[in-house]
């Protein structure tokens, strides 16, 4: 007579048991530590597992592991159906209950989603447009949501829509450093009633009864916060959530990273706002969302084995950041509307590449040093470089982009001149302090007001208003010093790039300081480019970020070019920089050792 089997360990079948005498074809353990499901099966049913999950490790063999998330549930729940598995009675319910949790997350989404859906009525004193209030109804409901929106649609009235609920308050929202009086503003405007109050200090003090509806922090001051807020806060916001793209590595971890991840987990909600999420590349998404919600994307292996083709290295590509936007949208965990979507479209944005003169003369003096860096990065052909030759790639970097800079200054500046006397108001975007010099000697009769790295947040905003009060035509900012910043709109409609930075994300958040919600003309946009130095390469390597970051934001937007670029971008500015002086490179050590 057959032994039964132990109570606790039950065929898995949705909740019941099989029929006794039923064949299963292998076992699977919930291991609760490591918040993931251990899977042993006959070799021909690992094989179709692995097909079936791409993030698992192709070489697992006696043991397979899998992450815990609620989309894996549903799918190892929908595998046994076809091939059913013994598991343990609590693990069957654990697995039973998250496979649940993902099919009414998912008709949540496609409810809330679905075209003539009204969201639910919010108390603001101006009225919140229809599609923030959606974006806000979508990020309580689910309690994780990233608003991708176009630039200028007004992402921030989407967070504060949520903040209205008091489920999510005390509340702390994080930006820039240059952004919280901004936010101040915005809240007084939507919100009034709440109280608000401004972090001063990066290290805690008495924030006073009644307590503050709504902290306002830079990221630079989370590290000092954290074990102090995280107990107290329901929600937190951030803003501009690129900031979170870099976590740093094990040996040297990112304060500000371990500081916002340790912030999120305590709360109970978790907004994020960008329009430019991506900077560089895709596997950023996995960094800023796994900030929001430990493992909501599996591991970091998972995520690369499944997006990455596997490889995650010092720069990791996303082999198909359509089909990744896609299942960030149908996961509900970013929202991101265009314009057109949205209603709220604006007039026309031309971009106009510009080439311009150079003084070749600006690179002598660097000639020698630049073709010896330019060397050594080429001497070794691994991709991540380590040690002397990562310090060369950067010191060289440095030197041509800065050469580059001052090289075409003068000539950025007639250029901006000749705009400015045919009655435009220009905002000048730089990135180098010894061209800000130039700039600043060739522009002295404009007093041109500056909001660059080198001002205090209040020096910041009191010449911001020296330029909307119409003091001066001219605004030079830093590439990287405003993100976020609105009400340029209504005082210019044509920025100048006069230096040009790596990353496309970079540059759409310059173009959306000026063309951005209340821009009432058609804005054009200049970028002076430059035929020596680092602008030709510099060029052409944005156009395969700007692939990256589009396809993932918006994945039926048409792509900016499809090229198959090395992303060693150093690697062949290095190459080109040689080639102009007529120098060829002695070949890597690897092909030499190899030869």
């Amino acid at each position: 007579m057959p032994q039964p089997r132990p109570r606790d360990h039950v065929p898995f079948s949705h909740g019941s048991p099989r029929r006794p005498g039923a064949r299963t074809f292998g076992t699977i353990t919930f291991a609760k530590t490591e918040r993931r499901w251990l899977i042993r099966c006959e070799p021909h049913v690992r094989l179709r597992l692995k097909r079936v999950f791409e993030r698992v490790h192709k070489g697992s063999h006696d043991t397979i592991g899998l992450s815990d998330t609620i989309e894996n549930a549903r799918e190892l729940a929908w595998f046994l159906e076809r091939y059913p598995m013994q598991m343990a009675a609590p693990d069957r319910a654990h697995l039973n209950a998250r496979a649940a949790a993902h099919r009414e997350k998912e008709t949540l989404i496609a409810t809330i989603l679905a075209r003539g859906y009204r969201p639910r009525r919010f108390t603001l004193a101006v009225p919140a447009r229809e599609y923030q209030a959606v974006a806000a109804d979508l990020a309580l409901r689910t309690g994780i949501l990233l608003i991708a929106d176009d630039l200028g649609t007004g992402k921030s009235c989407s967070v504060i829509t949520a903040l209205t609920d008091p489920a999510t308050r005390p509340a702390l929202v994080v930006t820039l450093a240059h952004l919280p009086r901004q936010w101040v503003e915005e809240l007084q405007k939507f919100a009034p009633a709440l109280r608000v109050h401004v972090l001063k200090k990066g290290t805690p003090y008495d924030l006073g009864e009644p307590f503050p509806d709504v902290i306002i922090a830079n990221y630079h001051k989370l590290s000092g916060w954290a074990d102090t807020l995280a107990p107290l806060i329901k929600a937190v916001a951030f803003d501009e959530v690129q900031e979170l793209r870099r976590a740093g590595d094990e040996q040297r971890p990112s304060q500000k990273y371990a500081a916002a991840q340790h912030l999120a987990a305590h709360a109970r909600y978790v907004f994020a706002a960008s329009a430019t999420p991506i900077y560089n590349y895709g596997d950023e998404i996995f960094t800023v969302f796994d900030c929001m919600k430990r493992g909501v994307l599996g591991t970091k292996a998972e995520f690369a084995r499944e997006w990455c083709d596997g490889r995650w290295g010092k720069r990791a590509f996303v082999a198909d950041p359509k089909a990744l936007g896609h299942y960030l949208r149908a996961q509900g965990l970013m929202l991101r509307r265009t314009r057109a979507e949205v209603g709220r479209e604006l007039p026309p944005l031309q971009r106009i590449v510009h080439t311009i003169e150079s003084d070749r003369g600006a690179f002598d003096h660097i000639d020698a040093d630049a073709a010896g860096l330019a060397r050594a990065i080429l001497a070794r052909s691994d991709a991540a470089y380590r040690g002397a030759t990562r310090e060369a790639a950067a010191e060289f970097d440095m030197l041509l982009r800065q050469a580059t800079g001052v090289a075409k200054a003068p000539y950025v500046a007639t250029f901006v001149r000749m705009l400015i006397e045919s009655g435009e108001r220009i905002v000048l975007y730089g990135w180098h302090r010894a061209v800000y010099a130039i700039w600043a000697k060739l522009f002295a009769d404009l007093e041109p007001a500056w909001f660059t790295g080198s001002e205090s947040p209040s020096k910041k905003h009191e010449e911001f208003r020296r330029f909307v009060r119409g003091k001066t035509p001219l605004f030079i900012m830093s590439l990287r010093a405003g993100a976020g910043l609105d009400g340029l709109q209504g005082h210019c409609r044509t920025p100048v790039f006069g230096e040009l930075d790596w990353s496309p994300g970079v540059l759409q958040q310059c173009l959306g300081r000026v063309h951005r919600d209340g821009q009432e003309e058609p804005c054009v946009a200049y970028f002076l480019v430059s035929e020596d130095g680092a602008d030709p390469v510099m060029a052409d390597v944005l156009g395969l970020k700007a692939q990256q970051s589009e396809g993932i934001r918006d994945p039926d937007a048409a792509l900016i070019e499809k090229l198959e670029v090395d992303p060693e971008h150093m690697r062949r500015l290095a190459e080109a920089y040689l080639a102009t002086r007529g120098d060829v490179p002695a070949p890597p050590e690897s092909e030499v050792a190899h030869g």
